[in-house]
């Protein structure tokens, strides 16, 4: 079978007695690193050295049918550097091949970068929703946001540090500067912090520059306090005086959490 298994994000104290046991017995680890993991090894004090496999996302397409079938006759443990393997890591397309080549798959559960800045961000966390690591441009990151404006759930995202103060500005913009967030900073590690307030405070605080691995943890939309039609005259309101439809639309869909599309067309019908 194929094992997915979860591994510490910081803490090493964190690694389950499944984890230890099944990294004592494998015969074969499909690894996003295998430096990493052969790390890890020697931190847990494991002597076994099985067949170490690199799987990432550049080659996990072509490595996927090879760990399949060698999954069919022995177990093939795979581990991501941190976290849940398949969470915004390597593991998703080979999980997909298995299952479609009726081969079992299992999890040895564990420690999860997610929900554990979920549990400590002070945010509800009835519903949420992983968007996983923000867009690297600006345009991309700024679009991503406004389609996201009127999510009504939690939202948690992984970013790099040096980008942290750009995309807590960007946030700021598209949901509104008073939106409640957490910004989780070395979670499990020996630094943890975790940064609360709305987003323009802290994206204040991060222009000071921010280390570490980081959670984005934002508090979804309010209820809609503007009914569609109001929104849909503001948005004509925004034409007349110059904006374009697209623009206009995406405007006051961050403002209202409307849908930015819907907003579009019913304009645009109006229009025409």
């Amino acid at each position: 079978m194929i094992i997915l298994a979860a591994t510490p994000i910081g803490n090493l104290g964190d690694a389950s007695r499944r984890l230890v046991e099944a990294l004592s017995e494998a015969t074969i680890v499909a690894a996003e690193d295998t430096r990493t993991t052969q790390r890890l090894l020697a931190a847990l004090g494991i002597s076994n050295r099985p067949r170490l496999i690199a799987l990432h996302d550049h080659n996990e397409k072509e490595r996927a049918p090879e760990l399949v079938e060698l999954a069919r006759d022995q177990d093939v443990l795979v581990l991501s550097d941190a976290g849940m393997p398949t969470v915004s890591d390597p593991g998703y397309g080979l999980v997909a091949a298995a299952a479609d080549a009726g081969v079992l798959v299992t999890v040895i559960p564990g420690p999860s970068a997610v929900v554990t800045a979920l549990a400590v961000s002070g945010l509800p966390t009835d519903r949420f929703t992983f968007e996983g690591f923000v867009a690297r441009k600006p345009g991309e990151r700024a679009a991503a946001f406004r389609a996201l404006a009127s999510e009504p759930r939690t939202m948690v995202f992984f970013e790099a540090p040096s980008r942290a103060a750009a995309t807590l500005a960007d946030m700021a913009t598209a949901f509104g500067a008073d939106r409640r967030a957490a910004v989780c900073r070395e979670l499990t590690k020996l630094h943890e912090e975790v940064a609360r307030g709305t987003l323009a405070d802290l994206a204040a605080w991060a222009e000071a520059g921010v280390r570490g691995e980081l959670v984005i943890v934002v508090e979804g939309a309010a209820a809609r306090a503007v009914a569609f039609p109001d929104a849909v005259t503001q948005v004509l309101e925004l034409v007349r005086g110059g904006t374009r439809l697209k623009d206009a639309a995406a405007e006051v869909s961050g403002l209202t959490g409307h849908s930015s599309r819907e907003l579009y067309q019913a304009a645009l019908s109006m229009r025409g």
